[in-house]
């Protein structure tokens, strides 16, 4: 998270300027002919720091009337995307987009994650934008009592949600030798619970999930193996995606003759909403080495799993 000074702002509203002008050519700005509209919200304090800079540059009230577009920020480039499909030909400019990797050398990282600019104060109070407009979405009032700390807990439990973002499995698989001795058969760790969410449509999905591997001189403790699960739960998932994941990240790690993984669980972007089949479980596996390759090795596995 980086949090923008304003002159920061300025370095920037200069170079935007500097853009509007090259395209629109000189004489055309001189003369007042463009008109900018400011995306909402974040391009209305973008566009006053860009006229500044490019004074008979001029602001309508709506999208049909723009020359161009002004927002702060092209980040996933969504909304750039639908003007563009919506206006056809007319530019869109932004302080700092992602998309191109263009910042300044305050920001530093082609990529520094989540921005915070002036307007917004901080980043909680940034944040916050994010359930307030999902409650006004929806059609709740957020000034009402039982709402007030809402904004607050919902970041709370999203970070928390998606810890794992911040988390390296390197620093969870300390490996052992000592003890590994003679132990070339099965290790499995069943039930471990499973809490995501989908990254379809950011609802939870919940089960269990059973990680096996053979040693190959090398064991972990077990409940590394939890913690490796966790890890990847607490990220944004498709559950194929999580369960190859921690089959490929204990194969890297433990280079064990055999991993098996597989995780069970319940989606509630299936059960609550669209096809609304409640109970229904999804399971899938990933077998590596040994427990992919030798049939009476998987066999052991799924029998000890069940």
């Amino acid at each position: 998270m980086i949090k923008l000074s304003h002159q920061a702002i300025e370095t920037a509203a200069i170079a935007t300027a500097r853009a509007i002008t090259e395209h629109f050519g000189i004489k055309a700005v001189a003369r007042r002919m463009v008109a900018a509209f400011p995306v909402p919200r974040g391009g209305v304090a973008a566009a006053y720091a860009v006229r500044k800079h490019c004074p008979s540059l001029y602001l309508v009230d709506t999208a049909d009337e723009a020359d161009c577009f002004i927002d702060d920020l092209v980040d996933s480039g969504r909304t750039r995307d639908a003007y563009a499909e919506q206006f056809e030909g007319i530019p869109f400019f932004a302080l700092f987009d992602k998309q191109k990797q263009v910042f300044n050398d305050e920001v530093g990282a082609p990529d520094p994650g989540w921005l915070v600019f002036p307007w917004e104060g901080n980043s909680q109070s940034s944040a916050s934008d994010i359930p307030i407009r999902l409650l006004q979405f929806i059609g709740e009032d957020p000034g009402r009592g039982g709402l007030a700390e809402t904004p607050g807990r919902f970041l709370r439990a999203w970070s928390d949600w998606t810890i794992g973002y911040g988390q390296d499995p390197k620093d969870v698989l300390k490996v052992f030798e000592d003890g590994a001795e003679r132990c070339d058969q099965l290790v499995l760790v069943k039930d471990i619970p499973v809490y995501s969410h989908c990254e379809h449509h950011l609802a939870p999905f919940f089960g269990v999930a059973h990680v096996g591997y053979i040693p190959n001189g090398k064991i972990v403790g077990l409940s590394k193996i939890s913690r490796l699960v966790d890890i990847f739960a607490k990220r944004l998932q498709v559950q194929e995606r999580l369960t190859n994941q921690i089959a490929d990240t204990l194969t890297e790690y433990l280079d064990p003759l055999g991993v098996g993984v597989v995780i069970e669980c319940r989606h509630m972007c299936m059960e609550s909403r669209g096809i609304q089949r409640q109970g229904s479980t999804t399971i899938t596996s990933a077998m590596r080495g040994a427990l992919l390759d030798e049939p009476s090795a998987r066999a052991e596995f799924l029998a000890i799993m069940k």
